[in-house]
């Protein structure tokens, strides 16, 4: 039988959910979603939107702006994308390595953490392959692959 996950701890001072009691973090208010898109051109917003939806999909999902990034999060954070003027950067956390042309770099930091780093240029690149990534990270996100 499994067990249920422990309750989400809130930080006191921002008010953000982590799955770990006392979780390090850049402890600041959350930024807002449209100071992310100040100076980009529309279609970049489009994309990000594109990539939202694809992820919300998938189920539950709490979209964190920060202010260097935009984070997806389940119980804990599982996908992050950063806007820029032509493209949208981003990453999954895997619980698994995968190597393929499509992830920029791979960093393993432990034998159920990878993260992959992509770049996204146009809506049709949230294909279904990358959808099926999204899908593997969300539950990483759930803490599925902990169970």
């Amino acid at each position: 039988m499994t067990r249920p996950l422990p309750p989400l701890w809130r930080c006191p001072g921002c008010g953000r959910a982590f799955a770990n009691r006392n979780q390090t973090h850049t402890c600041r208010p959350p930024a807002s979603l449209e100071s992310h898109f100040e100076s980009k051109p529309p279609a970049i917003r489009a994309l990000f939107d594109h990539l939202a939806a694809a992820i919300e999909r998938l189920g539950p999902v709490t979209i964190l702006p920060e202010r260097t990034r935009i984070a997806f999060q389940v119980r804990m954070s599982f996908a992050v994308a950063m806007p820029k003027r032509r493209w949208l950067d981003g990453h999954l956390v895997l619980a698994r390595r995968i190597e393929h042309h499509r992830f920029r770099r791979v960093e393993t930091f432990s034998p159920r953490n990878h993260l992959h780093a992509f770049r996204l240029n146009r809506p049709e690149e949230i294909d279904a392959e990358f959808r099926k990534w999204l899908a593997e990270a969300y539950a990483v996100g759930a803490q599925e692959h902990l169970r």
